[in-house]
């Protein structure tokens, strides 16, 4: 069973060095220039997602610091000392953790 994919066109007008720009890229990686666009969007429209999902963590975080809903000290005590720990004994940590696997 296939799931039919609706497309819409949308016009964008363009300044001439963008389109200029765009149509060389496209020529370049023999590529159409609406694929290209359409990448070009997704993109920039994953990058507004994963700023937003950011944006709602810090808020979270901040409005939950001190609470019971923040870290757990003791959790957050056990990180601070493996991040605190040399290099080396993280190394040999890690090692000795996948050799038991």
């Amino acid at each position: 069973m296939s799931v039919a994919i609706t497309h819409r066109n949308f016009h964008v007008p363009l300044p001439d060095e963008i389109y200029r720009a765009l149509r060389a890229e496209a020529e370049f990686l023999q590529q159409p220039a609406t694929l290209l666009a359409r990448l070009a969007i997704e993109a920039w429209l994953e990058q507004r997602r994963a700023a937003a999902l950011h944006a709602e963590i810090a808020a979270y975080a901040a409005r939950h610091a001190g609470t019971d809903l923040d870290l757990d000290p003791e959790l957050e005590a056990a990180g601070l000392e493996v991040l605190n720990e040399e290099p080396e004994k993280r190394s040999a940590r890690k090692y000795r953790k996948w050799r038991s696997k």
